[in-house]
C-alpha cells in the first residue's frame, strides 16, 4: 500500500514557520527582510530593519552567535547565508560607527520599518506603550547587553531609568569578557551613548552590595527593579593542585586583559574547554597584549598602544568533548572560529579530560590527563565516561580554565525575598522574568547562566515589558494581523546564478598583522555583501496555489527544479472524515468522481517563481507575507 501524503491547513503559525531565521533570533529580527533589501542594494532600509529591534545592532554584527544561521533554509541545500556579517554591512554604513550614526533615530522618532513588526520592535509598533506613566522610576542593575537592553526599551516607553554599574565603564561582559580583536571598544561605548541620549542614567562605581541593595533602591523611590548582573566569577576545577600558581580562570584573564593589565603567561599555555571562551582565551594568548597604562581598555588604547609585550609561544586547547561533541563547533559561526583559531596556530587536544595539575614549589610544571570514552549520554546529558588506562602528561606554564561562569549575589538578602535557585541563579517567571519579590525583575547571566549576546538582548526586551505591565497594573494580550502582497509575474525574479553562489565569510587581516588589538574579522565590501545576500532563498515570499484557477495542465510541476510540487488524487491524502466533507463542500466535489490536489514540500522550495511564470491561468502567484503583532491590554 502506498503511503499516503499528509495534509496540514494554514494557519498564523504555519507562515510564521516558513520564516526560520526570523523565528529562530531570539528578539525576532527580520533577518531574510534586510537580506532582501541588501541583495536590492537598499542598504539603508536593511539597517533600519536590523536596527528597529535590537539596541545593539552593530555590536552583534560583529560577535553574535547568529543563530538565524543556524536555522537558515539555505543551510539545507550547501551552507547558510552569512546573515551576521551582512548586518555588519548595513550598521558600517548606517550604524552608531558609520558616518551616518544618526539615521536611527528616525525609529526613535515612530518611524515604520520595512521588516514584519513585533511588539518588541520598539517604539514604533508600540505607540500605546508610550508615554503613559510619568514620575515612574525603575532602577537596573549592571550595564551589560541585558540591562542596556532593558533600560533602552523602558526609556522610549517614557520611563525614568537609572543604571547601576559596579565598574566604571559600561558594556558587562562585551567590555570585559569579550577580547577586543573581536570587539573594539570604541564601539560599544557608541552604542551605550545612543542609549544614554535617550534619557538613560548610568552610575558608575556604584555595586549593590549588604550595605546598599533591593532595600535602600526602593528607599529611593525606585518602583521596579530588573536585577541583570553578569557572570564574572570563573567556576573551580576541584581537582589536586587546581591552587597551584599558573592555575588561573579563564574569565579572570580575560577581565585583567581586556582592562589593559600585563599577565604573565610564560612559553606554553594550555586552554581547558570547548566553548566560545576558552577560544577567546587561547587566541588572545596568542597576541600581544597592551602595557598596563591607565584603568580601562580604552584609555589604553588611546595612550599606549605601541607598548606591547609578546604573548606565548604556544597555544593548546584541551576539552572532554570530541570534535563532534564540542559546543563552539555546533553553529557556522563556531566552525569559522575555529578555523581561525587553527588558522593562528591552537592546537586542540580533543577527549582529554584534567586529572591533577602537578608544580614543584607552588608553582605549575604539567597536567596529568586521562581518555574521555563518551562526553554525553543517550539522552544528550553531560555525563562523561572516562578511560583510566590512557594517562597523558603535558608540559604547561599556565592552564587557563574555560569551564563556566557563575555570577555573585552576595546583595540579595533573605529579606528581599528573592529566592536564589540551588544552581545560584535567580529564580523567576521564564514568561515574565518576575522573581518571588513583587516589582523585583531579573533576568540575562543572572538568572539562567551565560547567554549568547542576542539571548541577554532579548531578556532585557522581554524585562522591559512585564515591568511595564506591572506597572501600570494591566496585561496585554497579543493577536496578529496578516498582509499579503501579490507580485507581479512579470516582476518577479531572482538573481542570476544565485544556487551557485557559496556561502563566503567575512575576511580577515593578515595573520602576521594580529597583534593585540587589531580587529581580525573585518566587514564585506558591496560586491560580497550583495552577492551574499543574493544567496537568500527569500522565504517571506510564498508560492501560492489557486485552485479555482487551475486547468491541471502540470505545467508548473513539470517546471519546478526542486520537485516540490505534485498534483495528486485526493485518495492519496491523509485526510480525516471531517476534513473531506469540508473539502468537498468548499470546492463542490462530486465525491464518487476523482479530485485531485496540489500538494507543496515548503522545506525544498526555492522561491524560484518558475511556476508562476509557466502557469497560463495565474493559478499560481507569488505572493510576501507580512505579519504584525499587535497588542491590548486590559486589568492584570
Amino acid at each position: 500500500m502506498t503511503e499516503k501524503y499528509s495534509l496540514k491547513v494554514p494557519d498564523i503559525d504555519f507562515w510564521k514557520g516558513l520564516v526560520p531565521c526570523q523565528i529562530g533570533c531570539p528578539i525576532h529580527t527580520d533577518a531574510g527582510r534586510y537580506v532582501q533589501l541588501i541583495g536590492e542594494k537598499k542598504y539603508q532600509d536593511a539597517f533600519l530593519t536590523a536596527r528597529s529591534p535590537n539596541p545593539f545592532a552593530s555590536v552583534c554584527g560583529r560577535v553574535c552567535a547568529a543563530p538565524c544561521e543556524d536555522v537558515c533554509r539555505r543551510g539545507k541545500i550547501d551552507a547558510p547565508v552569512s546573515i551576521r556579517a551582512l548586518k555588519r554591512f548595513v550598521t558600517e554604513k548606517y550604524g552608531v560607527e558609520s558616518l551616518e550614526p544618526d539615521t536611527q533615530d528616525t525609529l526613535f522618532d515612530g518611524a515604520i520599518d520595512s521588516g514584519n513588526k513585533w511588539r518588541w520592535h520598539l517604539p514604533m509598533q508600540n505607540e500605546a506603550r508610550k508615554n503613559i506613566v510619568t514620575n515612574k522610576k525603575i532602577a537596573v542593575i549592571g550595564s551589560g547587553p541585558t540591562g542596556l537592553s532593558a533600560a533602552h526599551d523602558l526609556a522610549l516607553m517614557g520611563y525614568s531609568v537609572t543604571v547601576f554599574e559596579a565598574t566604571n565603564v559600561p558594556g558587562g561582559m562585551l567590555r570585559h569578557g569579550i577580547p577586543e580583536y573581536r570587539l573594539a571598544r570604541i564601539l560599544i561605548d557608541k552604542e551605550v551613548d545612543k542609549i544614554k541620549r535617550l534619557g538613560v542614567e548610568i552610575q558608575y562605581n556604584t555595586p549593590l552590595t549588604e550595605k546598599f541593595g533591593i532595600k535602600q533602591l526602593r528607599a529611593q523611590g525606585f518602583e521596579s527593579v530588573f536585577i541583570s548582573v553578569g557572570t564574572q566569577k570563573g567556576r573551580d576545577l576541584n581537582i589536586e593542585g587546581s591552587n597551584l600558581d599558573g592555575v588561573i580562570k579563564a574569565i579572570d584573564y580575560l577581565l585583567n586583559v581586556n582592562n589593559g593589565y600585563r599577565v604573565s603567561l610564560g612559553k606554553k599555555v594550555l586552554v581547558i574547554g570547548g566553548g566560545f571562551v576558552a577560544f577567546d582565551a587561547a587566541r588572545t594568548a596568542l597576541r600581544d597584549t597592551i602595557e598596563p597604562d591607565t584603568t580601562t581598555i580604552h584609555e589604553a588604547v588611546d595612550a599606549a598602544r605601541v607598548a606591547r609585550r609578546s604573548g606565548a609561544e604556544e597555544v593548546h586547547i584541551a576539552s572532554l568533548e570530541s570534535f563532534a561533541e564540542m559546543p563552539v563547533l555546533r553553529s557556522s559561526q563556531g566552525h569559522e572560529e575555529f578555523e581561525e583559531a587553527k588558522r593562528e596556530g591552537v592546537v586542540f587536544h580533543p577527549q582529554r579530560g584534567p586529572k591533577r595539575f602537578v608544580g614543584e614549589n607552588g608553582k605549575l610544571s604539567h597536567v596529568e590527563f586521562i581518555g574521555v570514552k563518551r562526553t554525553y549520554d543517550e539522552h544528550g546529558k553531560f555525563n562523561p565516561v572516562f578511560d583510566e588506562s590512557m594517562i597523558e602528561r603535558f608540559d604547561a606554564d599556565t592552564v587557563i580554565l574555560a569551564i563556566g561562569q557563575r555570577t555573585d549575589l552576595s546583595f540579595i538578602k533573605s529579606s528581599d525575598n528573592i529566592e536564589i535557585t540551588p544552581a545560584g541563579f535567580v529564580k523567576i517567571n521564564a514568561e515574565t522574568l518576575a522573581t518571588t519579590a513583587p516589582g523585583i525583575f531579573a533576568g540575562g547571566d543572572a538568572a539562567f547562566g551565560p547567554r549568547n549576546i542576542i539571548d541577554s538582548v532579548a531578556n532585557g526586551k522581554k524585562a522591559a515589558l512585564s515591568i511595564d505591565e506591572h506597572l501600570r497594573g494591566k496585561k496585554a494580550t497579543t493577536y496578529f494581523n496578516l498582509s499579503i502582497d501579490k507580485i507581479p509575474t512579470k516582476n518577479y525574479s531572482r538573481p542570476q546564478d544565485y544556487e551557485q553562489h557559496k556561502r563566503e565569510a567575512p575576511p580577515t587581516i593578515d595573520l602576521n598583522r594580529r597583534t593585540g588589538i587589531s580587529e581580525v574579522e573585518l566587514g564585506f565590501n558591496e560586491q560580497q555583501a550583495v552577492q551574499q545576500a543574493e544567496r537568500c532563498l527569500a522565504c517571506h515570499v510564498q508560492t501560492i496555489y489557486d485552485p479555482e484557477k487551475c486547468v491541471m495542465c502540470n505545467r508548473c510541476v513539470d517546471v519546478c527544479p526542486e520537485y516540490c510540487l505534485k498534483l495528486v488524487p485526493l485518495a492519496d491524502l491523509n485526510l480525516d472524515e471531517q476534513t473531506k466533507t469540508k473539502l468537498v463542500e468548499h470546492y463542490n466535489v462530486d465525491p464518487f468522481s476523482t479530485a485531485s490536489a496540489m500538494i507543496k514540500d515548503d522545506d525544498t522550495c526555492i522561491r524560484c517563481g518558475l511556476c508562476a511564470v509557466r502557469c497560463p491561468t495565474d493559478a499560481m502567484t507569488m505572493e510576501v507575507f507580512y505579519y504584525e503583532e499587535h497588542e491590548q491590554f486590559s486589568a492584570a
